[in-house]
């Protein structure tokens, strides 16, 4: 859990500093589950500056809470959170000073999203709240006011929390978790899982990553797991501490992290995936009488495949397909039937083939494929240019998308092989559910 924090202050001497506004969002990784926003009455001068950076003066605050009248409020709202700002230690540094002045000892661990940038964001030109959001697209109200900073942290951090393949942010919470001796148990678990499509890890008590699994509803599968008694499901039920998920919003998303994160991460409880599942491609040939050829061969990596299949059965049903959508359905059907009796490889051909390959299902060289988000707010985008994979994103507004230098900021890579476009390629031929624009 976070608590994602800004705060506004007086200005002034070091540690003589008071807050003027505080803005708080409890945060389980999904969505905000709690929030506090206040003005407070620092019962000291507001700096000029302040007042000109901030729009908060003096008259503003007469009848503000003091902090002591809001630190139980404070106190109860980042229970058990690790604390997350842009410039963490200026923002922990002032919390912890006024509590001091209380004589309570406020502790908790920090996240700091200006370093995480760093690393998470090594191209970005400045590191500035400000400049950053914008640069990635991602809307700021209120500058300069504790809501409206705290809001575009937040949004901030779910997109570095997207970019963190090494889950880095994730285990340090785990740890930070087994530190306060909390040891949650399945059922407890389960009780906090979504019932949404997604990827999801089991952790060990040292944060570790032991098994990667993906389903269209993460506690059904995690029930699955937790109530089987196969051998990897027992070992699994015996270590785990812990299950941290991400929502995807759809299947794409969560077959194409799915196969990143095994890659990745490596689970030891996750069987090792040495062969392609795609083990049949249609491939093109052009024929000494001038046909183009359809030819349905075992999938060959240094060949480019129009498409790639499971098995033989999918490799024709595409090409009857094919050709039924150009209206050359007869020849097809007679084509498909003598199939049936003679020896792989197929090969199927007509004088319009060129047309058949400009068909909207087959041109993957520059698409953005569009599909849904993690909430109604939400849509995601994975992005084709040149014919190579190259990410994918979540996004809330289409400036993000459709504005190239924005795009390749918020674009979060995978690792790109043949499997990764014939996952993506062939999700386009079985689904319905995306928009493509073209660029």
């Amino acid at each position: 859990m976070y608590a994602v924090i800004d705060i506004e202050t007086t200005g002034g001497q070091f540690n003589k500093e008071g807050i003027t506004e505080i803005a708080i969002y409890k945060f389980d990784g999904v969505e905000i589950v709690d929030q506090f926003i206040s003005l407070v009455n620092p019962e000291i001068p507001i700096q000029p500056f302040v007042v000109k950076l901030t729009g908060i003066n003096n008259a503003m605050l007469r009848q503000a809470p003091k902090f002591f009248e809001v630190a139980k409020r404070i106190i109860e709202i980042t229970e058990g959170c690790i604390i997350v700002a842009h410039n963490a230690p200026f923002d922990y540094r002032i919390l912890k000073l006024e509590f001091d002045r209380l004589g309570y000892k406020f502790q908790k661990p920090t996240l700091c999203t200006v370093e995480m940038s760093k690393v998470l964001l090594p191209d970005a030109q400045a590191y500035s709240l400000g400049k950053l959001v914008r640069s990635l697209g991602i809307p700021i109200a209120d500058r300069h006011r504790a809501s409206g900073d705290a809001m575009a942290t937040l949004k901030l951090f779910k997109l570095l929390l997207d970019k963190d393949i090494d889950k880095q942010i994730v285990k340090q919470q785990i740890k930070n978790e087994v530190h306060q001796g909390i040891s949650p148990k399945l059922f407890d678990i389960l009780e906090n899982i979504p019932t949404s499509i997604g990827i999801f890890y089991v952790h060990n008590d040292k944060g570790n990553i032991i098994f990667i699994g993906k389903s269209s509803n993460i506690r059904k599968k995690l029930n699955q797991i937790f109530t089987a008694d196969t051998k990897i499901a027992k070992r699994i039920q015996k270590e785990v501490y812990t299950v941290t998920f991400e929502e995807t919003g759809n299947e794409l998303i969560a077959l194409l992290k799915e196969r990143e994160e095994l890659l990745h991460n490596k689970p030891v409880l996750n069987p090792t995936q040495r062969k392609s599942p795609f083990l049949w491609s249609v491939y093109q040939e052009k024929l000494e009488n001038g046909y183009e050829t359809l030819k349905i061969h075992k999938s060959d990596g240094r060949k480019n495949a129009v498409q790639s299949f499971k098995n033989q059965k999918g490799a024709l049903q595409f090409i009857n397909d094919l050709y039924k959508e150009n209206e050359i359905v007869e020849e097809v059907q007679n084509a498909l039937s003598s199939a049936e009796n003679i020896n792989y490889p197929t090969v199927l051909h007509n004088e319009l083939f060129s047309l058949l390959l400009t068909s909207n299902k087959l041109k993957h060289n520059n698409i953005i494929i569009v599909l849904k988000g993690r909430n109604l707010n939400e849509k995601s985008a994975v992005v084709i240019e040149n014919g190579i994979f190259k990410g994918f994103c979540f996004f809330d507004l289409n400036y993000q998308i459709l504005n190239a230098q924005v795009l390749s900021k918020i674009l979060i890579p995978l690792i790109y092989t043949k499997d990764v476009l014939n996952t993506v390629k062939h999700y386009l031929y079985t689904k319905k559910d995306y928009k493509i624009i073209s660029f």
